[in-house]
């Protein structure tokens, strides 16, 4: 029985880092991304390509950054405008945040077509 344990025990550790070492983090995390986006209104085809592009380039840290941006007082919901969406970005104070985000932003939506 403890021969088991041991082999189930070192079988799952290699697993998961095999899944890890594969990408299987940044596939999740790009998924979760994707799903964000969607959620606030980009275009599914925009949405895929910036999960993909904002999982390789940032880090989890930068992320999480990311996600805690909120809608300050007296602002819509949604940027209405490209002015107002790059002001709600200038709020993370990470120039390469802003920068991944807003050249994802570009190339993705140009691309799609």
């Amino acid at each position: 029985m403890r021969k088991v344990l041991i082999f189930v025990s070192i079988f799952s550790i290699v697993a998961i880092g095999s899944w890890w070492w594969l990408g299987g983090l940044e596939r999740v995390t790009a998924g979760r991304i994707e799903t964000a986006l969607v959620e606030r209104g980009v275009p599914q085809p925009v949405a895929a390509c910036m999960g993909t592009r904002l999982s390789e380039r940032l880090t989890i840290g930068q992320l999480r950054e990311l996600e805690r941006l909120r809608v300050r007082e007296k602002e819509a919901g949604l940027p209405t405008s490209t002015i107002e969406f790059l002001e709600r970005l200038r709020t993370v104070e990470d120039a390469e945040v802003i920068e991944v985000v807003g050249s994802s932003a570009a190339i993705c939506a140009f691309s799609r077509g």
